[in-house]
């Protein structure tokens, strides 16, 4: 600051003649009124002449403070602005022979693409706008024109060339090098002046510079191209204008410049509506914009939870309807006939399978998609699937440390909750790596029947299914409006050549005797699941080796090792076997604190995302204990570093003992 001694000097020599604030006397302005004095000299001369607004407040406030530290530190930013504005104004206004007119202010780096020499041709061929205005090009920072990009030394050459051929010298300034700490004081320089900013590209993505001029009280002249134009619809403090038309620009700058209403108007509603663009504001706005948002399956809506409708209500069939009060009416024989005689002919059965085809063929009109698995098995059976009208879920997510004790496992869960199966208030999901062919042969041979789940997430979460009650579609019915909700970027083919390469590299580095160490598993793959086999899982890369092939080559997946590391599988980043379940909560309104998942001591590789959240988690002791050595001994962080162990949602069980009294701690079960 030893620059600046002499305005701190000079400040600290008004405020010692100024008298206290409690002082009953007047103050040293008022008492030296219509005389020169040195507070009155520096606050009209030196502080207005800097900036009516921001150094007055500053100045009001170092006035008014009692403490001497405090005062000093508010003197020192004074001085460095005041040092600074005069150093900023100084190297600009060197340029101008009349330092007085308004300053047209571009800020842009010396690209083709920002159109400058257009802004100065429109500026040196409007002999009015050159009589009232000065022009200041803040063009980066450089030391010479020849150790500058040949793109930008031609571009200011070019700039050069114009002032010299409209004879511009003392209406065009154009300093070698600024700050980014100056930028603001140059937009309240341009400001001061009553001047304009101007943004001429040919095209501009957003427009940070002119939110920054609003900012700073500065009227502004942009392109048409771009993002200006919702900046322009948001503030409304300036003009746009053709950027390939210098007439254009030259009138909508004079227009500014010379129109000191419509200057003012201009500025301050970009002071008003400023605060649109800042952080706090654009979080209000995205956040009402998502809830704002309608569902993509408006049947998935329903004011009826469905636990307290009857089984066989055809309310679930009439999910899209949202105004009730249509009285609609249908025609079962063809005629027009009334209620009356409708109710006399037709039996309640008939009448309610009748009105369910009506309002089918009526929903056809509103969703012209062909009809899913899903979809058919809810018309033909009157209802969605049990899963919805449960208390709570019983998530079995056991991944295989082998058949036999997986099985076991799975059947202790089930007795322990026998009496409320029985009682229709619990719900099954069997949550697995295995593909739906996989699981039907699994629960036969354990002796179990399918029909005892609800629902089952399969190929790590790539599948969804029900149990179907229609025995046409055969046991099982797949929810096709998961698979549109999970396709979301996935790979496709591309993905799947790309995981064949892949396997082969590995294949041609870790084989031995031509041996197969990875391949694609075509009869176990799906459309959104690809599966391969692994002979050798100690041969084969980390996960997150593969991750992060894919990522760098941009394919959004997961994947998944599963099975001890015998098996890969590569699904939608969409999908996983927790996301599954989220899914469930968002078409079918199951609450996820209704929901407790029984995992083993370990499991795949997504076995860390199946413990977080809002729903209950119960860890089976002695199950699934072997699959950390093969496939979590390469993870880099401890489990607890991503997990709270110690959650009230997180209890520890033993399989044989303990699974209901779990229940009962997770305040599932009543005692």
């Amino acid at each position: 600051m030893a620059g600046n001694d002499w305005v701190n000097s000079y400040l600290e020599a008004i405020l010692d003649v100024g008298q206290p604030l409690d002082d009953a006397r007047p103050s040293l302005l008022l008492r030296e009124r219509g005389r020169f004095t040195p507070s009155r000299y520096f606050v009209e001369e030196v502080i207005t002449g800097y900036d009516e607004t921001d150094l007055h407040r500053s100045w009001v406030k170092a006035v008014a403070t009692r403490s001497p530290q405090e005062r000093n530190t508010r003197l020192e930013n004074m001085c460095w602005r005041i040092w600074n504005l005069a150093r900023q104004k100084k190297q600009i206004m060197r340029f101008f022979s009349n330092s007085r007119k308004p300053m047209i202010l571009a800020l842009a780096r010396p690209d083709p693409k920002k159109n400058i020499t257009t802004l100065v041709k429109a500026f040196g061929e409007c002999r009015p706008l050159r009589d009232l205005a000065n022009l200041a090009l803040i063009m980066g920072n450089r030391d010479g024109i020849d150790e500058m990009s040949s793109t930008s030394s031609s571009v200011l050459l070019s700039v050069l060339k114009l002032i010299d051929k409209y004879d511009l010298y003392g209406q065009v300034a154009y300093p070698k090098h600024h700050k980014q700490s100056d930028v603001p004081d140059i937009y309240r320089l341009a400001a001061k002046s009553k001047g304009v900013f101007i943004n001429p590209a040919f095209i501009e993505p957003f427009g940070l510079t002119l939110i920054e001029a609003a900012a700073h009280g500065l009227p502004m002249v942009a392109t048409k191209n771009g993002g200006p134009v919702d900046i322009h619809r948001v503030l409304d403090n300036g003009l746009l204008v053709d950027p390939h038309d210098q007439q254009s620009i030259s009138e909508a700058l004079l227009k500014l410049v010379a129109d000191k209403q419509l200057w003012a108007k201009c500025r301050q509603n970009g002071l008003k509506n400023i605060h649109q663009f800042s952080w706090p504001e654009h979080c209000k706005t995205y956040l009402s914009r998502i809830t704002s948002f309608k569902p993509r399956h408006p049947q998935w809506q329903s004011d009826d939870t469905g636990d307290n409708s009857e089984p066989e209500s055809p309310s679930d069939s009439l999910r899209d309807i949202q105004d009730i009060s249509l009285n609609l009416r249908f025609s079962f024989d063809g005629g027009s006939g009334n209620d009356g005689s409708m109710n006399q002919e037709v039996s309640s059965m008939d009448r309610k399978s009748k009105i369910e085809a009506a309002v089918l063929n009526w929903s056809k009109g509103k969703d012209s998609r062909k009809m899913g698995s899903l979809e058919k098995s809810e018309v033909n059976s009157g209802k969605f699937p049990a899963v919805r009208r449960r208390k709570f879920i019983v998530v079995i997510a056991l991944d295989f440390d082998g058949e036999r004790d997986t099985l076991e496992a799975t059947r202790r869960i089930l007795e322990a909750v026998e009496k409320e199966r029985a009682e229709g208030t619990v719900g099954f999901i069997l949550s697995t790596s295995l593909t739906i062919s996989e699981i039907q042969s699994f629960l036969v041979s354990g002796g179990l029947n399918p029909n005892d789940f609800d629902a089952f997430v399969c190929n790590s979460g790539s599948d969804l299914y029900y149990t179907s009650v229609n025995s046409e579609d055969g046991p099982f019915v797949v929810d096709f409006y998961y698979h549109s909700h999970v396709e979301y970027r996935w790979g496709g083919e591309g993905l799947r050549k790309t995981l064949i390469r892949w396997a082969s590299s590995v294949n041609e580095k870790k084989s031995e005797n031509d041996e197969q160490i990875v391949t694609l598993a075509e009869h176990l793959s799906t459309d959104y699941c690809y599966t391969f086999a692994v002979k050798k899982p100690a041969a084969v890369p980390p996960v997150r080796e593969l991750r992060k092939l894919l990522r760098i080559q941009a394919l959004r997946c997961h994947v998944v090792y599963s099975q001890n590391g015998t098996r890969i599988n590569v699904i939608p980043v969409l999908a996983s076997r927790i996301q599954a379940l989220r899914y469930l909560f968002v078409r079918w309104g199951i609450d996820m604190a209704k929901m407790v998942v029984f995992v083993g001591e370990s499991g795949d590789t997504d076995y860390e995302g199946l413990l977080g959240g809002l729903h209950k988690s119960v860890v089976l002791e002695g199950v699934s204990c072997s699959a950390s050595n093969a496939l979590h001994a390469n993870r880099s962080y401890p489990l607890t570093d991503v997990i709270s162990l110690e959650s009230n949602n997180v209890v520890h069980a033993r399989v044989d003992s303990d699974v209901r009294d779990a229940l009962k701690k997770l305040e599932l079960l009543e005692d």
